[in-house]
């Protein structure tokens, strides 16, 4: 079925939201939007009663089904591509961990490999989560393996991904970040802020170097004081960033995730899950790069120390989530899982919205945002 419509009774569309209508699908492509049925024949796949939202966008993502981009293992990241449908997420960014450099080439070379070979949500890139970081807030990342940034090597990386690396964070504070984030923002890669226990003004300077996101704000960062502001308060007041948010109610209290929603409106948060392998399966024990890490009650901690080690949430639920806690309205949180992660790496122009050209990526969900269906390409590829 090459050219249908999708009649439904609510579209989350670039313009805004549009009640009942017709989207054209052309060539698994987005075709024009219609408040009325053109004249024709073609097929109408009528989801009446239901909504039509764009493919989520996870730009933060480990793991998920029990396996991990650290594995260096394509098969299970072919597997985390499919799982991920069911959660509503339709592109992603496979995301690395701080480790030894040669694990680190591996996994680039892999990815930059065969990134075009998974069935299910499509790569789109890879963010690389360290390794220029600092140890206060190094979460469970490896301080052993943490170094300065360094050109040389992110080139390397990045040969090997075949130019895949969308994304990297960094620690303000360390010694040549200003250099490093100048020259990698014109290669159109997006420098990320993480990990670290910069000072406002050292987060400052970064975001004036040219870095655009914040990692996971509150988590992995030094605080918001009122005599220093630090990584929070630079989240807060900087202009043209985006902050990351993991709203699974572990990472972030609602109100500290409402107050920095309202510092920065909803156009300038993505929603991230920071999911580990243990996403989409059973609690127990689990690990995340070398760390053994226990899934208990909804949340991931590392054994030894009780810190949080990414999470087990779905997108989709933190699209819930926002709603439930009435900190956003659904368009808003939606297009916070969406076209905004896809901006911030510097993707919306290939997917994060039912934009007409784009890869008919979809979801068809009802108004509890329940998920009843992923398309890809005009396909029907997830059905629950």
């Amino acid at each position: 079925m090459k050219n249908y419509y999708v009649r439904a009774s609510r579209f989350f569309l670039p313009s805004g939201i549009e009640n009942e209508g017709y989207l054209a699908i052309r060539e698994g492509k987005f075709g024009a939007y219609f408040k009325e049925l053109p004249d024709g024949n073609e097929t109408i796949l009528d989801y009446s009663g239901k909504w039509i939202a764009p493919g989520l966008v996870d730009t933060h993502i480990h793991g998920f089904m029990g396996h991990d981009v650290m594995d260096n293992d394509f098969e299970g990241i072919k597997v985390m591509s499919k799982g991920l449908l069911s959660c509503g997420v339709t592109s992603f960014l496979p995301t690395t961990l701080t480790s030894d450099v040669e694990t680190l080439n591996q996994v680039s070379q892999t990815i930059g490999n065969h990134y075009q070979e998974v069935q299910g949500a499509k790569i789109r890139g890879i963010f690389f989560e360290g390794p220029f970081f600092t140890e206060e807030h190094k979460g469970a990342q490896n301080p052993q393996f943490f170094h300065d940034p360094n050109l040389d090597a992110f080139h390397h990386w990045q040969k090997l991904s075949r130019g895949l690396i969308k994304k990297i964070a960094i620690a303000p504070e360390r010694k040549g970040a200003v250099g490093f984030t100048e020259s990698v923002v014109k290669e159109g890669v997006a420098v990320a802020l993480a990990h670290s226990s910069a000072t406002y003004e050292q987060a400052k300077r970064a975001i004036s170097s040219g870095a655009s996101i914040f990692v996971h704000t509150y988590n992995g960062m030094s605080g918001l004081n009122h005599r220093e502001p630090g990584m929070v308060g630079a989240a807060m007041t900087t202009k043209d960033t985006v902050a990351e948010l993991i709203c699974d109610g572990h990472h972030v209290h609602p109100a500290a995730a409402e107050v920095l929603i309202k510092a920065k409106t909803p156009e300038c948060v993505a929603l991230v899950t920071d999911c580990m392998r243990a996403g989409g399966m059973p609690e127990g024990d689990y690990t995340l790069g070398e760390f053994s890490v226990e899934v208990k009650n909804g949340a991931a901690r590392l054994k030894g120390n009780g810190s949080l080690a990414g999470s087990i949430l779905k997108l989709l639920d933190a699209v819930k989530n926002i709603c439930d806690w009435d900190i956003a309205t659904v368009e808003e949180a939606i297009r916070m899982a969406s076209v905004v992660p896809a901006r911030s790496c510097h993707i919306d122009d290939c997917c994060g919205s039912l934009q007409a050209g784009y890869d008919a990526d979809f979801l068809v969900i009802d108004s509890q945002l329940n998920l009843h269906e992923t398309y890809l390409n005009g396909i029907s590829v997830y059905k629950k």
